[in-house]
């Protein structure tokens, strides 16, 4: 957790730690301070935000880089993710060519950071769970976003996603547009709009189970 302000960096700490699986490994609040913590912490995600009192946040992340990139393949790789008041957007162009993830314009909700680190765990779990890539691998790690920077298609409520994507996250197994459409309270057809939605936008997968008779039936999980 990369920031100038004492308070604010104690507050997103507050706000990465509630979500499951991420811990704070270490605060700084210049940019040498960041460049030590990164070398000898290796953490796996770097907080960055843009004003800092020796170095701005896009000097750090090239500076990271560059460090990583002389420490060959065996060194450790920290993906980053920009938390700032900049909002010019020479800056935010800055940011992503420099290798950012994303990038949120402060001040921002707690969901909007969570959906955030989710998407950055989904990302750095699907590289390290390939060997060689094909090519729907990497447009679905290229092209995730998550929900909060996506237009829902016409047709489509927010409030349905919200509660199709819940019940996705509550069946780690896969279920059926049958057993969602229960689970919510659901018409079959609309269950099944929103699991095909998740599906085209890289959030769900598709397994097909074959039966005696008939078509096999589609079943969905979660992926993130």
């Amino acid at each position: 957790m990369v920031d100038d302000d004492f308070m604010v960096a104690k507050l997103h700490g507050r706000c990465v730690s509630a979500v499951e699986g991420f811990t704070v490994a270490g605060v700084a609040h210049s940019g040498a301070d960041a460049l030590r913590a990164a070398r000898e912490l290796r953490p796996d995600l770097l907080l960055l935000d843009v004003y800092l009192p020796d170095m701005d946040g896009i000097e750090v992340l090239r500076a990271v880089r560059a460090e990583e990139e002389r420490a060959g393949r065996g060194g450790a790789h920290a993906d980053a993710l920009f938390i700032t008041a900049a909002r010019d957007a020479a800056t935010v162009r800055s940011a992503l060519r420099a290798g950012a993830l994303h990038y949120l314009i402060k001040p921002f909700s707690q969901a909007a950071l969570r959906e955030q680190l989710l998407h950055a765990a989904s990302v750095r779990t699907r590289l390290a769970a390939l060997d060689e890539a094909r090519q729907e691998d990497v447009d679905r790690i290229f092209g995730t976003r998550p929900r909060a920077s996506r237009e829902l298609p016409k047709g489509l409520a927010a409030h349905t996603a919200d509660l199709v994507e819940r019940i996705l996250r509550e069946h780690p197994g896969g279920l059926s547009a049958s057993e969602c459409a229960e689970a919510g309270s659901l018409s079959r057809v609309s269950a099944r709009r929103y699991l095909e939605y998740f599906t085209e936008t890289g959030r769900a997968e598709v397994t097909l189970r074959y039966g005696g008779t008939g078509r096999p039936e589609r079943r969905y999980r979660y992926v993130g």
